[in-house]
C-alpha cells in the first residue's frame, strides 16, 4: 500500500513543515498541503494545522510508490507513455488503494513525475505521462488547448454502418441520489461536446460493432455517454444503460461478477485508447496501443458466452 504511517522525531521545537521540507524533501507547499489533510500524527491524534509545531516523537503518513511491474510502452527524454490495463486507477481513491498508474510511474521515474490526463478506470489504453513538472505543464497545456488527437476502439451493441459525428452537450447530473452524481447525460444546458465515430467491422454472431472514436472534446464520460445517447451503448459499460439499482450495487462492488455480464454483455468496460498525436517541443508524435483490442474483445464475448 502506498501510503505507510512512519516515525519520526524532531530533537527540537520546530514547525512540522520544515521538519518535512529537510527530512522528506518536500515543498513548503506541499508540506503544509499534506498536513491540512491530516497526514500528520501527534500522540495518536491528526494534527490538520499547517503552522503546527513538532518536538519529539510523531507520525506521519508517508507516500511511498509500489510497481507492479508494468513497463511504458514509449520512451522520451522528458515523457513516457504507459498502456494502461482495464482496471486499474490513474491515482489513488483514498490512502488505502493498493495501487495506481501514479505509483508505477513515480517508482519508475521519481516523485517530480506525474500523469498529465486521465482515462477510467475501466477504460484501458494510452496515457500520457510527464517526467518532470515542466513538462507536465505543457502537456496539460496542450490539451487545454486541444493540440491532442486521440483515438479510441470500443465494442457497442448494434449495427452502425455508417460514420457519424455526434454533437451533444454534457452534464454531470445532481440529483436526490449522492451516490450516482458521477453520471454524466446529455441535456441542453451541458457543456458542448462532439465525438466523431467511425465503423470498423460488425460481429453477427453477437450483434456488436467495433469502432473508432475521435472525441475533439475532453469531457468526462464523453464517449460511453455519446454512444448510450445514440442507442449504441459500449459493451461491458456498467452505468450507462443500466437500472439506478444496478448502477449503485456496481458503486458499491456488491454487483456479482455474473450479473453485470449478465447486463452489459462483458466483465469490463471495452473502451481502449488506440492512439495519441501530438506536438511537443518541435516533434510531432504518433504513438499507437500494441495492444490487440479485437481480440480482448473476442475473449470477453466468449465469457459472456460461457454464462449464458
Amino acid at each position: 500500500m502506498p501510503f505507510i504511517l512512519k516515525n519520526f522525531s524532531s530533537p527540537q521545537k520546530q514547525r512540522a513543515f520544515k521538519f518535512l521540507i529537510n527530512e522528506l524533501g518536500l515543498s513548503q507547499k506541499e508540506s503544509q498541503r499534506h498536513i491540512a489533510n491530516g497526514r500528520l500524527f501527534i500522540n495518536g491524534e491528526v494534527m490538520a494545522i499547517p503552522t503546527a509545531e513538532v518536538e519529539g516523537d510523531f507520525q506521519f503518513l508517508v507516500y511511498e510508490p509500489s510497481t507492479r511491474g508494468l513497463k511504458p510502452t514509449f520512451v522520451e527524454e522528458k515523457f513516457v507513455v504507459f498502456d494502461k490495463p482495464s482496471g486499474v486507477l490513474i491515482h489513488p481513491q483514498n490512502r488505502n488503494t493498493e495501487y495506481s498508474l501514479v505509483d508505477e510511474l513515480k517508482y519508475q521515474y521519481g516523485r517530480d513525475a506525474n500523469i498529465a490526463h486521465r482515462i477510467d478506470q475501466e477504460t484501458s489504453g494510452l496515457v500520457l505521462c510527464a517526467r518532470n513538472k515542466e513538462t507536465e505543464r505543457d502537456i496539460k497545456m496542450m490539451f487545454e488547448l486541444r493540440d491532442m488527437k486521440k483515438k479510441y476502439l470500443a465494442l457497442v451493441h448494434g449495427e452502425l454502418k455508417d460514420n457519424i459525428c455526434i454533437e451533444a452537450p454534457l452534464l454531470r447530473r445532481e440529483d436526490e441520489c449522492a451516490i450516482v452524481r458521477m453520471v454524466v447525460k446529455v441535456h441542453e444546458d451541458g457543456k458542448a461536446s462532439k465525438t466523431d465515430i467511425k465503423p470498423l467491422k460488425y460481429f453477427k454472431d453477437n450483434d456488436t460493432t467495433l469502432i473508432e472514436c475521435s472525441p475533439y472534446t475532453g469531457r468526462q464520460h464523453q464517449i460511453r455517454v455519446h454512444m448510450f445517447h445514440v442507442k449504441h451503448p459500449i459493451v461491458g459499460d456498467p452505468i450507462y444503460g443500466q437500472s439506478e439499482e444496478d448502477i449503485i450495487r456496481f458503486l458499491d462492488k456488491e454487483l456479482d461478477a455474473y450479473r453485470r455480464i449478465e447486463l452489459s454483455g462483458a466483465s469490463r468496460l471495452l473502451l481502449h485508447a488506440n492512439e495519441l498525436e501530438f506536438e511537443l517541443y518541435d516533434s510531432v508524435y504518433h504513438i499507437k496501443s500494441k495492444v490487440d483490442f479485437e481480440k480482448i474483445c473476442q475473449e470477453s464475448m466468449a465469457t459472456h458466452s460461457q454464462c449464458e
